[in-house]
């Protein structure tokens, strides 16, 4: 099976939503509308049903749901909504292994070493960056001034 587990932040995190584009979990969720998901919310109660809609922010529609409460009873409902902040995780078919949204595209390089290696590493080319020893261990030589 496919988990995803929802990435939320709590009430008393400093969280502002910001106008980004949408990360690859949530365009899977959206691949996942008119298939059968299992939910789990923060509250311990379990959700199986087609899911009808996923907004952006998580929220989520589904339909023809068999709910499992916590203490284990079972009921059936017809139409739920849930708030995407009370979801605990999600449990999708495993075909959306099979997305292109987790596919890497063909033309793809590695992944690179990050800006942060990249940096130095061109700073040392480029002879801005001064050596902490000398080759050999020896002390490094006077900087040279152009």
């Amino acid at each position: 099976f496919f988990v995803f587990r929802s990435r939320h932040p709590s009430a008393s995190s400093n969280f502002r939503f910001t106008m980004t584009s949408v990360g690859v979990p949530i365009k899977v969720l959206h691949d996942a509308e008119g298939h059968v998901i299992t939910l789990e919310t923060i509250n311990g109660e379990i959700f199986r049903g087609k899911l009808i809609e996923a907004e952006d922010n998580m929220n989520v529609h589904m339909q023809d749901i068999i709910m499992t409460a916590r203490d284990g009873k079972t009921s059936s409902l017809q139409h739920v909504y849930i708030r995407g902040s009370k979801i605990r995780f999600l449990i999708l078919p495993d075909m959306l292994k099979n997305s292109p949204m987790l596919k890497r595209p063909l033309g793809a390089r590695g992944l690179g070493t990050g800006r942060g290696k990249n940096v130095i590493v061109r700073a040392g080319v480029r002879g801005r960056a001064r050596p902490l020893r000398g080759a050999r261990g020896a002390p490094p030589a006077p900087a040279f001034r152009r």
